[in-house]
């Protein structure tokens, strides 16, 4: 999906991965009510986001980011720095 917003600088834009609540045997994981993933995909990155790739699997602390709603999907503004690793 297209979005049309261009982080500037070294700002990316991420969308969170939903959390996993079978696993692959079935099992149902129980989670805490509320409780956000800490995991999402690179939809886009500014200009000077040199680590990071669109398309990109990320792992990001609790606590990081601005929250932002573009065509009604909610999405995470943050720095490249915030960014703990890449998943591969």
């Amino acid at each position: 999906m297209s979005v049309n917003f261009k982080p500037t600088d070294d700002n990316v834009l991420i969308e969170r991965k939903e959390n996993e609540t079978k696993t692959a045997s079935g099992l149902i994981i129980p989670t805490a009510s509320g409780e956000k993933p800490n995991i999402g995909i690179v939809i886009a990155k500014g200009d000077n986001a040199n680590q990071v790739s669109v398309g990109d699997q990320v792992v990001f602390g609790k606590y990081k980011g601005e929250e932002i709603t573009l065509q009604g999907k909610s999405y995470l503004v943050m720095r490249e720095l915030e960014i703990a690793g890449i998943l591969s």
